[in-house]
């Protein structure tokens, strides 16, 4: 098992990635436990004035933040807001999204701006530490005022309430924390609405949209080599004097790199002096587009990365100036529009994708020498390919619709104090589906241009690119005659997923 000692540093999103994908055990730095406790302490000598009014400490919340709430009812308060706020629907999200939203719910928590016990960020890295995992619908927040309802499920957990996954079985929180002998936190004054008001929901979904559409990124750049030299394209169009002149950073990685991979290919030596002037875009502009679809992974880097680090509740307490002031950094309209942005990147890779799937399928359009729907025997008796371009597509077709940008959209709440909302979560819930999409016909893309290598049999491509065939005919056989092509194309996917590591 891992172990995670936190001390305050900035986490990459890769960090985070990494830790959700098993239990892990975590280790609070000395210096951070002494923030958590100075602004703990801070708390309760304000609530123990009953002459001061602070709201999220000893008021009502949202527009009923002008009702006062006594000092022997603040414990109370804390239990009706979790409950009241467990409002989330749909399927739960999955164990690594909410181990991740558990560790940057805690992290945000530890940067001793929110007042919270020290035993209650404990006991989220415990649950964490034994796989005991809250059970969090994904549907119900609207990125401002913070992921509130899914984090209101988180909540309920640490007080004993609600549901978990525990040991591959959903069980009542109250059993399971019985059984392992574990106590529930009993909240104390402005716990509560540091537990739920923060953007950690959509920043977990940006963080996991970051590793899946990297690996994608990179995958997108070797297969579509694969596709150009099976097509007996030209690697003319990658040379970095083209790219110097036009030099956006993802435009000039994307062309070096496919400089590189399709280097002293033999089949492209095999067509030198073939006569055609020029390829199709989707094989000559792949620097252009794959650049520009890497520059929105940049962009939504920057942006959620800082959101992965931010303290994104409220109020906030400033121990040094001796204030507590109420702001709005849980306002997740910055992650929201991020993920929009890498939504249409996504969008782009798959559909730029498809063509190239199209061209390997129809030798009318490429003038190549494969055959249509590269059928192994007789086209007609065989249909080949032709289903898959169709599957690819469609996916391609779903992920345009996917891409309107749920960050321009605003329903106003809790009685229109609340009047913008930034629909982070929903963002960033699309996105992951438009990336599970992208893979998918990533997958027929490399299906098919594997096949195509086939047929061009003596004739090999580059080490690198031979390489990704080789990986590819562990999971899946030459096609040798018309079969089910379901199965091929989600061991295809997985590959890809993994296509870095292996």
């Amino acid at each position: 098992m891992k172990t995670f000692e936190y001390n305050g540093q900035t986490l990459s999103y890769r960090d985070v990635y990494d830790l959700s994908q098993a239990p892990f055990k975590t280790i609070i730095g000395a210096d951070v436990s002494k923030k958590i406790r100075a602004s703990r302490e801070w708390v309760d000598q304000l609530t123990s004035d009953d002459s001061k009014v602070v709201y999220g400490i000893n008021t009502g919340f949202g527009v009923l933040s002008s009702k006062r709430i006594s000092q022997a009812d603040l414990k109370t308060l804390q239990i009706n807001l979790i409950r009241s706020h467990c409002t989330g629907v749909g399927e739960p999200f999955s164990a690594e999204l909410t181990r991740m939203m558990m560790l940057l719910r805690a992290t945000c928590l530890m940067q001793g701006h929110s007042g919270v016990q020290q035993s209650t960020l404990e006991l989220i890295f415990k649950m964490i530490e034994l796989d005991l995992l809250p059970m969090i619908p994904c549907q119900g927040s609207v990125g401002a005022s913070g992921d509130l309802a899914p984090l209101a499920h988180l909540a309920l957990s640490l007080i004993g309430e609600g549901k978990v996954l525990f040991e591959g079985k959903i069980e009542k929180t109250s059993e399971v924390f019985s059984k392992l002998k574990l106590s529930p936190v009993t909240l104390q004054a402005k716990e509560g609405l540091a537990l739920i008001n923060g953007t950690n929901v959509m920043a977990a979904l940006g963080a996991m949209a970051l590793a899946e559409s990297e690996v994608l990124l990179d995958a997108a750049d070797k297969i579509s080599a694969l596709s150009v030299d099976t097509l007996k394209g030209s690697r003319a169009a990658f040379d970095p004097k083209i790219h110097k002149l036009k030099p956006h950073p993802g435009q000039i990685l994307v062309a070096n790199s496919l400089w590189k991979l399709l280097e002293n290919s033999p089949i492209m030596n095999s067509h030198a002096g073939c006569g055609r002037v020029q390829d199709a875009y989707s094989l000559r502009c792949i620097p252009q587009v794959h650049g520009a679809c890497r520059q929105t992974f940049d962009h939504a880097k920057a942006v959620i990365e800082c959101e992965i680090n931010s303290v994104t509740d409220n109020p906030l307490l400033f121990l040094e100036e001796n204030e507590v002031i109420s702001g709005g950094n849980f306002h997740g309209e910055a992650i929201a529009m991020a993920m929009d942005y890498l939504a249409i990147g996504m969008s782009e890779l798959a559909n730029f994708c498809e063509r190239r799937i199209e061209k390997l399928v129809n030798p009318g359009s490429s003038n190549s020498e494969l055959p249509v729907f590269l059928c192994m025997n007789e086209s007609g008796l065989e249909s080949g390919f032709m289903i898959a371009q169709v599957t690819a597509a469609a996916l391609a077709s779903e992920n345009k619709t996917l891409c309107f940008p749920a960050s321009v959209d605003s329903i106003p709440t809790n009685n229109d104090k609340e009047d913008h909302v930034s629909m982070g979560p929903i963002a960033g819930r699309k996105l992951l589906k438009i990336i599970e999409n992208t893979r998918r016909v990533l997958a027929i893309e490399l299906l098919c241009a594997g096949q195509a290598l086939e047929f061009l049999r003596p004739l090999k491509t580059t080490a690198p690119l031979e390489e990704l065939h080789s990986k590819l005919r562990t999971v899946v056989p030459k096609m040798n005659g018309d079969r089910v092509l379901s199965d091929d194309i989600e061991a295809a996917a997985n590959l890809i997923s993994h296509l870095n590591t292996l």
